[in-house]
């Protein structure tokens, strides 16, 4: 089991990045949140938490006042966090393409939305390599479009870190940004 500073260091480029245009109250949503590395990040930058997944077994070790936990079971027929209502919704490394419309729905007005999985192509590089679970060509952008989220930053590229995949990555936000935080380029 990695310790906490491994979780945060391990945290998404992409998260961290955005992570600043997060509205400090309200409660941000960490979606499908796997081992919690982008919870604790988000938590240590003094936001709460709800941290999803199906199986929280990997967040046995996750101790922080600001993170609440929730099994769910996000792939039933019925979206299980409907009437949420969030400051900000992470989610990376996941796609299910069912409920997707109703990530806006949740968010404030002036909610971010950070959004980074893996795309059409990424078969070459491994799994996942079904087109369930990888995005089609500009997928993230039209789904911005439909939901009149204003993008504030969108890529579909190749990566090497933290290994080689096909990625496209989002941040949005529902409405006018509530936080307007110089960002640093990140070349």
């Amino acid at each position: 089991m990695p310790n906490a500073h491994d979780v945060i260091s391990n945290a998404s480029p992409w998260v961290k990045r955005f992570s600043p245009l997060i509205p400090k109250d309200g409660v941000v949503l960490d979606l499908a949140c796997g081992s919690g590395r982008h919870s604790e990040w988000l938590a240590n930058a003094g936001h709460q938490v709800l941290a999803v997944d199906q199986n929280l077994a990997a967040l046995e070790s996750l101790n922080h006042p600001l993170i609440s936990l929730q099994s769910c079971d996000l792939e039933q027929a019925d979206w299980p966090l409907i009437g949420g209502d969030f400051s900000a919704i992470v989610v990376t490394n996941y796609l299910y393409r069912p409920h997707l419309d109703e990530l806006p729905k949740m968010l404030q007005a002036g909610g971010v939305l950070i959004y980074e999985t893996f795309a059409l192509g990424n078969g070459e590089f491994g799994k996942p390599s079904n087109p369930n679970f990888l995005l089609n060509p500009g997928e993230l952008l039209a789904f911005a479009a439909r939901h009149e989220l204003k993008v504030v930053a969108y890529e579909d590229i190749y990566v090497d870190e933290p290994k080689p995949a096909m990625v496209q990555r989002l941040c949005a936000v529902k409405g006018e940004l509530k936080q307007r935080i110089p960002l640093q380029f990140q070349g």
